[in-house]
């Protein structure tokens, strides 16, 4: 089959207190407008992947890691403007400081939202469809 493979993180922030960070995406995002997710991107050529964490936890929630925790990797099979693509998703739990984050890119994200695991689960069809896989594979490493 043809198609695209893509690397990404997949940050999911904490403030060491039970608290989780999700940012809701603007209309301008490529997909998924509307909903919750918990930040990341892709992988540059030639970027080491905490690399790549750092500078999207800075570009999108203007923090750095306190702490980085490698939760493993997800498979996550998608189209993008009719193409098919498989994205490796390197997933992260990262301690950060709750009182420097901020949204950095405006454009993309209208609103970030701090929670405990089951108030976010709770917001349902409004979270990134990518949510409940992260939470199926990863939900006994973020308490």
């Amino acid at each position: 089959m043809d198609g695209i493979i893509r690397i990404s993180v997949c940050f999911f922030c904490h403030d060491g207190k039970g608290n989780y960070l999700v940012a809701k995406r603007s209309q301008n995002c490529r997909d998924e407008q509307g909903l919750w997710d918990p930040g990341g991107g892709g992988l540059k050529f030639g970027e080491k992947i905490e690399d790549a964490l750092r500078r999207e936890l800075q570009e999108e929630f203007c923090t750095t890691p306190l702490e980085v925790e490698h939760l493993g990797y997800r498979d996550v099979f998608r189209e993008q403007k009719g193409q098919p693509t498989h994205w490796v998703a390197h997933d992260f739990r990262v301690l950060v400081d709750p009182n420097e984050v901020r949204i950095g890119e405006p454009h993309k994200c209208d609103e970030l939202r701090w929670g405990t695991i089951e108030e976010i689960k709770s917001l349902g069809d409004e979270l990134h469809s990518q949510f409940p896989a992260f939470f199926a594979k990863h939900e006994g490493k973020l308490l």
